[in-house]
């Protein structure tokens, strides 16, 4: 086992109020914090100096683990040689390198990138593409987006009309018209207590059918789907179901996008996901894994005759009327450019795939501990879910969010009642089995 021991202590500021957190429970986390100092490989260390098992990859990040030597030289050589190029009408070597590079990865046919900052960005990004696409081809009358229940695509205004998780949703009013969503995959009485793709399911993709029956095949623009979806707690793609999804779309001349924000890099075992499923898609979003997490960045892969259809007029008139102020960032670039050397160097998307029984194996042992009322894997990704205890549905999730802190030395996430475990890639053997060893004490210490 890689022990860790404590690290010095790190002064707390005495101040939390003036930070708004995202997406955290900001009363109860300034009254007793879960304060990060350090991070190297497999943990992180407290301002209080202890050593936490990362079970989550920071956010589904850092699939090569934390502070890899490699990367963090390339950050600060970066820094020093160019700290910023506008994207705008100029660029610099390494925006196209690590385009060649990703692109290289992707599935013959995705042969262009788009760069970003974000997950979010990326969702956008494809969505405004697909539009534009549209319209260039005289078919402007195609404006309708399709997404999914319980579909997560970050918390750009696109991505949450698109997204089918109703709290992301339900405070910021009506959002982008013209927006329909697919029902969700899962359904626990048919498919609880599962390893890897789900038998049941392919046929939910035909509901596609009937949303593009009742608007009419010549308003729908594009559909996105994550071909796992982490964020709402681990739903796992059905055996068929994106052939299904895949098919119907070019039926009706509908553009199929990949949120892979999450699957990509390696997360179920191949670069991107649109390779474990043998299906192309039109685009496919990505962010997180592209750097490790060590510098923000996101990008949208897109089909060549996407591309091809916008490259048309003027040479000196811009294209495409979107990009942001960050997009390609040289320190992004630079630690894109070494994550996918260490990904390359070290086999993590083939250790993955190796590791991918193992991992499921053990997570599936914690179905006999109280209140787990279901268990999904995939990759090297699992979802607990809880019973909701009598405080309500969200109560447990974050009482053992909490525990795994402060009592177990181990971070996870958690999706209201669900525990969502996806460690670092570089996860040992003896490392998943001390993961497991520390969720099952959560488990019963929020019994």
């Amino acid at each position: 086992m890689n022990i860790q021991h404590p690290r010095p202590t790190v002064a707390t500021p005495n101040d939390l109020d003036a930070y708004w957190m995202p997406f955290t429970a900001n009363r109860a986390f300034k009254s007793k914090p879960r304060m990060l100092a350090g991070a190297k490989d497999m943990h992180y260390f407290t301002t209080d100096g202890r050593s936490i098992l990362d079970g989550a990859a920071g956010m589904w990040c850092s699939n090569a683990g934390h502070n890899r030597d490699s990367i963090v030289d390339a950050i600060q050589k970066q820094a020093a040689t160019i700290d910023y190029a506008p994207p705008f009408q100029f660029g610099h070597p390494k925006a196209f390198e690590l385009a060649s590079r990703v692109a290289a990865l992707a599935p013959k046919g995705l042969e262009h990138v788009f760069f970003c900052n974000s997950g979010s960005e990326a969702v956008d990004t494809a969505l405004k593409v697909a539009l534009a696409y549209h319209n260039g081809r005289g078919e402007a009358g195609r404006t309708r987006l399709i997404g999914r229940e319980r579909g997560y695509h970050g918390v750009g205004f696109g991505g949450i009309s698109v997204g089918g998780m109703v709290n992301n949703r339900k405070m910021f009013g009506t959002l982008l018209t013209g927006v329909d969503h697919l029902p969700t995959t899962y359904d626990r009485e048919k498919i609880a207590f599962t390893k890897g793709e789900p038998e049941w399911g392919a046929h939910l993709a035909d509901e596609l059918e009937r949303i593009v029956g009742i608007h009419g095949p010549g308003t729908v623009a594009a559909v996105i789907v994550e071909p796992m979806a982490g964020s709402t707690g681990v739903i796992v793609t059905p055996k068929g179901y994106l052939e299904r999804l895949r098919a119907i779309c070019d039926k009706h001349g509908i553009l199929l996008i990949f949120d892979e924000v999450i699957t990509g890099y390696g997360r179920l075992g191949y670069a991107f996901a649109a390779e474990r499923y043998g299906v192309l898609p039109d685009m496919i979003t990505f962010a997180k894994g592209i750097t490790n997490g060590a510098v923000p960045m996101g990008g949208v892969l897109i089909r060549d005759d996407i591309y091809d259809s916008f490259m048309k007029g003027p040479e000196h008139v811009v294209e495409l009327f979107h990009g942001y102020t960050y997009s390609a960032h040289p320190l992004a670039c630079a630690a894109g450019l070494a994550t996918l050397d260490v990904y390359r160097e070290e086999g993590l998307f083939e250790r993955a795939r190796a590791l991918e029984p193992k991992w499921a194996d053990a997570v599936m042992a914690l179905r006999s501990e109280p209140n787990v009322v279901d268990i999904r894997t995939v990759g090297i990704t699992a979802g607990i879910d809880l019973a909701p205890n009598k405080d309500g549905p969200g109560k447990r999730g974050f009482e053992a969010l909490d525990s795994a802190f402060h009592d177990n030395d181990l971070m996870i996430r958690v999706a209201g009642d669900t525990l969502c475990l996806t460690p670092p890639l570089i996860v040992s053997e003896s490392q998943v089995g001390e993961i497991m060893d520390k969720v099952a004490k959560v488990i019963r210490a929020v019994a």
